[in-house]
């Protein structure tokens, strides 16, 4: 007996020391709001494979989607302390610390995602970028991408202003995109991503704005009906890494993050685009009604909100300078 209770013990021991052998020796947490389908995730799994293979294993990035690790403010709060390591943030979500931000979320700001692409990748998105990370004391990565944004609802077909006055729409926590649904005459309501799928089912809110992945990865085909093809906005969404972290890891670390970061930001703005069209044609079998709207009415019901907000986002120059490239 004495005999195989050693054997055991040894057996237990080695696997002990086997295991230690091959963990990783850094563990970062990343974190998004979108589903495991979203092309975020997509993003993270590359850059998790770049920054793996880099480091021969000795960097493990675990993906936590959903809001598993929570909102994306309470997340980038996250950061700040060195408790969560990556989140992909949207611009409205780092608005309260970077309020210039708010630039890339007035209505019609952008033409289409290549003149987005072409501001993100230009001075106006690195003065930004710079920004969030004095503010948030975080490393910036890239920028992607989350999708041209469309209002939709289950109650009526929205074809011009008129039609959306008095809906009730979930907006994200940005300043902006509040005014702008409430110029529009509707009733904006800002709420956690998490929370609209059962705030639709409750009648709680009557719609809200995303884009076509969002509608097809987290269900929303479920409890609506109308999709108006406002295209309001373009949204970027940046990758950020904690500095606490950051500064804690080695040389040799440190550079395979920016590496794994380029591969990650260039691959999820690759898929978003496949993904974009699979979901488009996945809701029209769902019966949802797609209705294309004449944007200027509603271009021009949303002027005031350029106005109201210049100088929250750096002034009318740096209005026209993302509308003059």
């Amino acid at each position: 007996m004495k005999t195989l209770l050693t054997v055991i013990t040894a057996i237990g021991l080695f696997a002990n020391l086997a295991g230690s052998a091959f963990a990783a020796d850094i563990v970062l947490k990343a974190a998004h709001n979108g589903s495991a389908d979203h092309p975020f995730d997509d993003g993270y799994k590359k850059f998790k494979e770049v920054i793996e293979a880099a480091t021969n294993g000795n960097v493990e990035v675990q993906i936590f989607p959903a809001e598993q690790l929570g909102t994306e403010e309470q997340v980038n709060e996250m950061l700040q302390l060195g408790t969560a390591a990556l989140n992909i943030t949207g611009s409205a979500a780092v608005s309260n610390w970077v309020p210039q931000a708010e630039l890339f979320n007035l209505p019609f700001i952008f033409r289409d995602v290549d003149h987005m692409y072409q501001v993100l990748d230009g001075p106006v998105g690195d003065r930004i970028a710079d920004a969030i990370e004095d503010k948030l004391d975080v490393v910036f990565l890239g920028w992607m991408y989350s999708g041209n944004r469309n209002a939709w609802n289950n109650k009526v077909p929205v074809m011009t202003p008129d039609d959306i006055k008095g809906l009730k729409i979930r907006v994200m926590g940005s300043a902006v995109l509040v005014d702008t649904f409430n110029a529009l005459g509707a009733q904006a309501t800002p709420m956690s991503f998490g929370e609209v799928y059962t705030s639709l089912q409750q009648g709680v809110i009557d719609g809200a704005e995303t884009d076509h992945i969002d509608l097809q990865v987290e269900k929303f085909y479920e409890v609506t009906k109308y999709v108006s093809l406002t295209g309001h906005m373009f949204l970027p969404a940046a990758l950020l890494l904690s500095r606490k972290i950051y500064n804690e890891l080695p040389a040799d670390v440190q550079t395979a993050v920016f590496a794994a970061g380029r591969a990650a930001t260039a691959y999820e703005r690759e898929v978003i685009n496949g993904k974009t069209d699979q979901a488009l044609e996945f809701l029209k079998g769902k019966g949802i009604e797609f209705f294309e709207v004449d944007k200027k009415p509603f271009q021009e019901a949303v002027t005031s909100v350029y106005e109201k907000n210049a100088e929250r986002v750096g002034g009318m120059a740096a209005i026209e300078q993302v509308r003059s490239q």
